[in-house]
């Protein structure tokens, strides 16, 4: 007679594969707090103040009718009195006011766009030099570039300590001249998102993604450039301001790393006063932060996109967290630019360096998105670099 089998003969439960699972989340989940302790910013920045009233139409701001327009006269024809007699005098009605002139359009500020010199022809006319607009200059000559490390996406984690922050003196690119309009077209609320890829020296950039969020209601604008990993910000840079007859107006601009430094616009003084260094430079007209010049490129280029041909330069004084200088974009042209998003045809501004730290910027606009950016490259002196691609455009929520 066969013994029974035992409990004890029979097969061992075998283990569950969900506890190994479960033991591999833990161990990422670890990795990923220990990689966030030492990422560079400790929280996250506060909302946009127009987070919740924006305008999704772009803002044109058109140059002032001419003046033979402005000055038609306003003054109404008066009445022919009548001919035939009459027996009693007829009433006179009292004279209408004279129409009061309305006052003149404001007038838009001179943008500095400068052509590549051409050729000197072999027998010049005579006054030829004379004639010609001594504010404009050509993309050889040197305006100040400046220093500014740290810029729009700020690889490297410099802020930059060199450039002068004096203003240019004399007719210099970028300072705007009396009675020179340019077109300006903002678009309207949107945010982007950019897929970002980049090297700091021997480690790549991986994992990153950038937003740029633009907020703006007619009167005022938002600005933000965010890099993330993960769900965390590693770095944020944000513009506020005005919108005006030039187009954008910084009030107050920020970069945000471990903590805040921030650069002020204050226009009553016509000063430019960064906190973090307790100094201040004179405020030209039409000055931007390093986050408004891309917006600011937008909107002139919109406004008169035949204007900015391959090789005409866009001048203007750009302000970091620490200093301020002149900033030249010279126009390279159109080419297809294959992004996350698909294909665009897009017009690039390149900012050369001209000093030894100087970092080169390259900016590619699309036309068939009202000339948002669609990448962003910037590149240090010693090689690292940052590169955003639009993945995804949407109206700002």
């Amino acid at each position: 007679m066969t013994p029974s089998a035992s409990s004890t003969d029979l097969p061992a439960p075998r283990r569950r594969p969900w506890r190994a699972l479960a033991l591999l989340a833990a161990a990422v989940a670890l990795a990923h707090v220990l990689l966030l302790g030492l990422l560079p910013l400790g929280s996250e920045p506060p909302p946009l103040p127009l987070a919740h009233s924006f305008s999704t139409r772009e803002v044109v701001i058109a140059p002032p009718a001419p003046a033979a327009a402005a000055a038609a006269p306003a003054r109404a024809a008066p009445h022919a009195a009548p001919r035939h007699p009459v027996h009693r005098p007829a009433p006179v009605a009292a004279p209408r006011p004279l129409a009061e002139p309305e006052p003149p359009a404001p007038t838009l500020p001179a943008v500095e766009v400068a052509t590549a010199p051409e050729p000197a022809p072999s027998a010049p006319a005579p006054q030829a030099a004379a004639s010609a607009p001594a504010e404009v200059v050509s993309a050889d000559t040197d305006n100040g570039g400046g220093s500014q490390r740290g810029g729009l996406l700020g690889p490297g984690g410099g802020d930059g300590t060199g450039g002068s922050g004096d203003a240019p003196s004399g007719p210099t690119a970028g300072t705007p001249t009396a009675g020179a309009t340019v077109p300006l077209q903002l678009p309207g609320s949107v945010k982007l998102d950019f897929d970002a890829t980049g090297q700091q020296g021997m480690q790549p950039m991986s994992g990153v993604f950038g937003e740029l969020t633009w907020l703006q209601d007619g009167d005022r604008y938002n600005a933000r450039l965010s890099l993330k990993v993960l769900f965390r910000t590693i770095r944020a840079q944000t513009s506020e301001g005005r919108i005006g007859p030039q187009g954008i107006a910084p009030e107050r601009f920020s970069d945000r790393r471990r903590s805040e430094v921030a650069t002020h616009f204050v226009r009553d003084t016509g000063e430019i006063v960064f906190s973090s260094a307790n100094t201040r430079v004179p405020l030209q007209p039409g000055a931007q932060d390093r986050l408004s010049i891309l917006m600011q490129l937008t909107a002139l280029v919109g406004g008169d996109p035949a204007c900015y041909t391959s090789g005409r330069t866009i001048s203007l004084q750009v302000a970091g967290p620490r200093d301020a200088d002149v900033w030249t974009f010279r126009v390279e042209g159109d080419e297809t630019v294959a992004t996350p998003s698909g294909e665009h045809l897009a017009r690039r501004l390149v900012r050369l360096p001209r000093r030894e730290y100087d970092q080169k910027i390259e900016v590619w606009l699309a036309a068939d998105l009202g000339w948002l950016p669609v990448r962003i490259r910037q590149t240090e002196a010693n090689g690292d670099f940052a590169d955003l691609q639009l993945r995804s455009a949407d109206k700002a929520q």
